[in-house]
């Protein structure tokens, strides 16, 4: 079993930065960035069946903030394979304490730093890199019917994307994705 270091990210606690150990030596490094015991023993036992790979060419490519509705919400273990992001996490679950608030943590391939992104929660991230290549797995099949957003730049949320003056690369999706305040009531806190 491989060693896993979980922290809650941030005023999130459902919300999990995990680190794997790694190996490394004059070859390169080995690490273990799933097992599903040692997750399990963390306390962390969702079942994953879907596993999704994305490149995005330009530094300042925003994807997101994007969840999945009931029936088919996905919890996300999300990690970087190349370049570096800055990934943002969003409370949309009415009734929460921090409903409409957001942590950001930076991944890299150079870590082996991983976000667990529960359901109820928006997901986005912005690239820090040109040719950055996302891998996250996720705990329920993609459906289109379900398939959900937030606006990236709502005031309401207060993102920092970073971006540092450049335009960001966006999807025409995710430019008109609503904003918090016109969200239907998807999640709701337990």
């Amino acid at each position: 079993m491989t060693d896993i270091s979980v922290t809650p990210l941030g005023r999130f606690p459902e919300v999990k930065l995990i680190e794997t150990r790694r190996f490394e030596d004059a070859r390169g490094f080995f690490t273990e960035t799933y097992n599903r015991n040692s997750f399990a023993a963390a306390g962390i036992e969702m079942q994953f069946v879907q596993d999704n790979h994305s490149r995005s060419a330009e530094k300042g490519t925003i994807r997101g903030l994007h969840f999945q509705t009931h029936p088919f919400g996905q919890d996300k273990l999300v990690r970087v394979l190349r370049g570096s992001i800055i990934d943002v996490v969003v409370d949309i679950r009415h009734g929460s304490p921090t409903f409409g608030q957001h942590e950001k943590v930076l991944l890299t391939a150079a870590t082996s730093k991983q976000v667990l992104v529960p359901i109820g929660f928006a997901h986005g991230l912005v690239t820090l890199e040109p040719d950055t290549e996302v891998f996250y797995k996720v705990s329920n099949f993609y459906s289109a019917p379900n398939d959900g957003g937030l606006l990236w730049n709502d005031p309401a949320l207060g993102i920092d994307w970073e971006l540092g003056g450049i335009e960001p690369v966006l999807s025409d999706k995710d430019r008109r994705q609503p904003k918090l305040a016109d969200l239907p009531r998807h999640f709701e806190f337990a």
